[in-house]
């Protein structure tokens, strides 16, 4: 009895390690933990607190913004417009803001701009059944245009009374840590909550693993399709509000290509590009791979102009990785 109890246990066991070591964020974790070692050991600057605390920092934009395009992605779609609402958004604040507007208000302003983008590319896609590659691609340089319209195409980088607000709320810090990097912590938790405990989480699953069975079980496909758009237009927006604070200043090449960041984050962290597969721990450890990558051509002496090579790589063998795992399971 006591030996099938004991066959038992390590079936159990055994049965949970291959789940943990199957899933690709661990993999992609357990590469940033080695890509930081490693670099620990080759640099004298890397595990410095003050580049530590820039990579965080620095990596929680990209991230919270990846949030966002993992629920698109799960949904099965795709949000090539995130850069471009970033840059209208944070446009947006710092327009209202120059003209006297209170913080909080010139936000809500900057929010409210954001979930309407993202709400017509919502409708575009659900309704007139536009392929979300052609709606967010042409949303891209709509939404840019805007932000160069609004401005005038010239940099903004008077905040007017709330100024000393709005830079401690981007660029500055709470106990040691980034203040976006705690923005990243709040929104990951809560975006984890709301895929795995909700309702709407599950149906975000669903018609991205199957739409047509989606919408045989009464799932109200068109709708959630458009809230899905405006939850990733509004953490673009936040990202945005937050990225202003730290930059100082608003110019309209702001969040210009973030776009192959942010999908690239997501992919790496095993978000399938057909749909129904994400997490939003792998986006997040996906977009701090990215980020660890960046930091360390700069830091060994390697000409920046290569990271998009590695990223643009990155995002081809994460892809690659998933369709042949995808291939042994079905031979299996």
């Amino acid at each position: 009895m006591t030996m099938e109890i004991d066959k038992a246990i390590d079936r159990q066991t055994h049965t949970r390690l291959s789940l943990i070591f199957s899933k690709p964020e661990f993999w992609v974790f357990v590469a940033s933990l080695l890509a930081c070692l490693a670099l620990s050991v080759i640099t004298d600057t890397f595990a410095t607190p003050q580049n530590l605390f820039n990579v965080t920092r620095n990596f929680a934009f990209v991230a919270i913004v990846a949030l966002g395009m993992t629920v698109v992605i799960i949904s099965g779609g795709i949000d090539l417009s995130v850069g471009s609402i970033l840059c209208l958004s944070a446009m947006v604040l710092a327009i209202c803001m120059n003209a006297g507007y209170p913080l909080w208000a010139s936000a809500g302003a900057a929010l409210i701009v954001a979930l309407f983008v993202g709400a017509i590319n919502g409708m575009l896609i659900a309704y007139l059944r536009i392929p979300p590659f052609v709606v967010t691609l042409g949303m891209l340089s709509v939404a840019r245009s805007a932000a160069m319209v609004l401005s005038q195409n010239k940099m903004i980088y008077q905040f007017g009374p709330d100024e000393a607000r709005l830079f401690w709320l981007g660029g500055g810090s709470t106990f040691g840590i980034a203040n976006p990097v705690i923005a990243l912590f709040l929104l990951a938790v809560t975006t984890g909550l709301i895929l795995k405990w909700t309702r709407w989480g599950c149906h975000v699953f669903a018609i991205g693993s199957n739409e047509k069975a989606a919408v045989l079980t009464g799932i109200a496909v068109r709708r959630l399709k458009i809230t899905v758009y405006m939850f990733s237009a509004l953490l673009a927006g936040i990202a945005g509000v937050l990225e202003a604070g730290w930059l100082g200043g608003v110019t309209t090449n702001l969040g210009q290509s973030m776009e192959l960041s942010v999908i690239a984050a997501a992919v790496i962290g095993g978000a399938n590009l057909m749909g129904g597969a994400g997490t939003v721990f792998g986006s997040v450890v996906g977009a701090a791979l990215i980020e660890i990558i960046r930091n360390s051509l700069t830091l060994l002496g390697i000409s920046t102009f290569w990271q998009g090579a590695f990223v643009g790589s990155f995002i081809v063998l994460a892809v690659a990785f998933d369709r042949i795992r995808a291939g042994r399971e079905t031979d299996g």
